[in-house]
């Protein structure tokens, strides 16, 4: 079993742009529609953006719709989560999770990486 790895976190300005990666290991994964999420402290975890894999069909949590970017590369195995105009409320831990197709539900999650976003 292996899991996402995510990278690119860390302080940015409000108004600034981060690019977050997700490197997906093994073949296992490799047909799995793809999802980030966010979590901040106290909060509950909730859903940023998806892209599914053969299609690349996106769908985007209405308060990152039209700043935040979700995009793959299956030849590399991996995800991109580019943010732009980032917000403080943005600030939360950030995952990577692939999406069973026959669960229909996020089954293998990475260990997240930190965004904050200062004033």
């Amino acid at each position: 079993q292996v899991q996402p790895v995510e990278s690119g976190g860390g302080l940015v300005q409000a108004g600034g742009s981060l690019r977050l990666s997700c490197a997906i290991s093994g073949r296992t994964f490799s047909n799995r529609d793809m999802g980030w999420f966010r979590q901040a402290p106290g909060k509950e975890r909730e859903f940023v953006a998806s892209i599914t894999w053969s299609a690349f069909i996106t769908d985007y949590a209405d308060s990152v719709k039209g700043r935040f970017t979700i995009s793959r590369d299956n030849v590399n195995a991996m995800v991109y989560l580019q943010m732009n105009s980032l917000k403080p409320e943005d600030t939360a831990v950030y995952y990577c999770a692939a999406r069973d197709p026959v669960k229909q539900q996020y089954d293998v999650w990475g260990p997240g990486t930190q965004v904050t976003v200062s004033s």
